[in-house]
């Protein structure tokens, strides 16, 4: 393959200086040569995911936004600056996942196989024009797949698939998700209604209701509903569902499922027990769309639990092989199961301005932003 690939690109990086200022902006950095194991792909497409954002913007005030000369810049309040102490005045690439063409190859044979190939990658630093990556970190897809299509086959594809191995693994037969709208939630129902599995999706308005409804999600609960803690307990009983994967992270809603649990379990329990019902209950945090505290009313009983889910550690737990039977299945169904949809695709350029910024950190159901680095 002959191509011609420029001494240095373009990559977005992201600041917090001890002053208390988030500062954005683009620097060129060398191209680099793919090692042994290693090749370097062409970034065409990178998500921006609510993970990359915490990164990229942080806990930064975005009412203080400012341009100039090609650099944002954000207050950050002070009493935020402490949990940003491990990154303070290093500039750090952005983005776990990105989509496009490998262009260069290094000696292996592997490496050598992928040469032309559009891949999707993982790895960190995808907002950048050319990425060098191993071999392993590569997704190979079916013929006539886009880099679009290829730069969201990780992060939101594995951690659904990631949320029923784990109900699986842990003895629960259905499972709930709040936030079920997203894109990540429409995959989840896919995988749900494929695999024969009870899923609960906990919406937030009407309107998200119908975008799961047409899809053929079988049981939605508004929480924006006056009966939503009775329409959440019946839905709980029709499936039996233990473990909850809940995304909004603060306020009340991690303790409501759990106390929806509870009531659903004592409704088909047949010996009283003053320390509650004997069943296992338990919610996984996996994102932050409130980050406010999590508050939690404890009337679930003694048998439950609340923890923080990431796809990273339970990949590592459950090992490669599994891993690459997880990946494959995503490469067979990324034009179904698996298809991301953009509201917009953006450049870096355009990633830094001020209201292109605001409208992708708004993190609207139904909105997701795709970089990308060639455009």
């Amino acid at each position: 393959m002959t191509t011609t690939i420029p001494a240095t690109g373009l990559q977005l990086r992201s600041l917090v200086k001890s002053s208390g200022e988030l500062e954005l902006s683009l620097v060129d950095i060398p191209t680099p040569e793919p090692g042994e194991n290693e090749v370097l792909v062409r970034i065409e497409g990178a998500p921006l995911n609510p993970s990359d954002l915490g990164l990229l913007l942080g806990p930064a005030d975005l009412s203080t936004l400012k341009a100039s000369d090609g650099v944002v810049t954000a207050k950050i309040p002070e009493h935020l600056m402490r949990m940003l102490a491990a990154r303070v005045d290093e500039s750090m690439p952005v983005g776990n996942e990105g989509g496009g063409v490998v262009v260069k190859a290094g000696s292996s044979p592997a490496a050598q196989a992928l040469l032309g190939k559009t891949v999707g990658v993982l790895g960190g630093a995808m907002y950048t024009q050319y990425r060098c990556v191993r071999v392993q970190d590569c997704l190979v897809l079916p013929d006539g797949t886009t880099s679009a299509e290829a730069a969201s086959c990780f992060v939101n594809p594995l951690t659904a698939l990631a949320m029923t191995e784990t109900m699986r693994a842990e003895g629960h037969k259905a499972l709930v998700h709040t936030a079920a709208a997203s894109n990540l939630g429409q995959m989840l129902n896919k995988i749900c209604l494929a695999d024969g599995i009870d899923l609960v999706n906990v919406v937030r308005s009407p309107a998200q209701a119908k975008i799961l409804s047409d899809i053929g999600a079988k049981h939605i609960v508004d929480s924006s509903a006056a009966s939503f803690q009775d329409d959440l307990v019946q839905a709980l009983v029709d499936t039996g569902a233990t473990i909850a994967f809940d995304a909004i992270g603060g306020g009340k809603l991690a303790g409501q499922l759990l106390n929806a649990m509870e009531i659903a379990a004592n409704k088909t329990a047949k010996v009283y027990s003053r320390y509650g019902s004997t069943t296992y209950k338990q919610v996984y945090i996996y994102g932050g769309l409130d980050t406010s505290p999590t508050i939690l009313n404890r009337a679930f009983g003694m048998s439950w639990g609340l923890g923080g889910f990431l796809l990273t550690p339970f990949l590592i737990k459950v090992g490669a092989e599994k891993t690459q039977q997880l990946k494959d299945r995503v490469a067979a169904e990324i034009k179904t199961t698996f298809a991301s949809h953009y509201t917009a695709e953006i450049s870096l350029a355009e990633a830094l301005k001020p209201e292109v910024i605001a409208a992708y950190n708004a993190k609207a159901t139904g909105t997701k932003y795709l970089i990308n680095p060639a455009k």
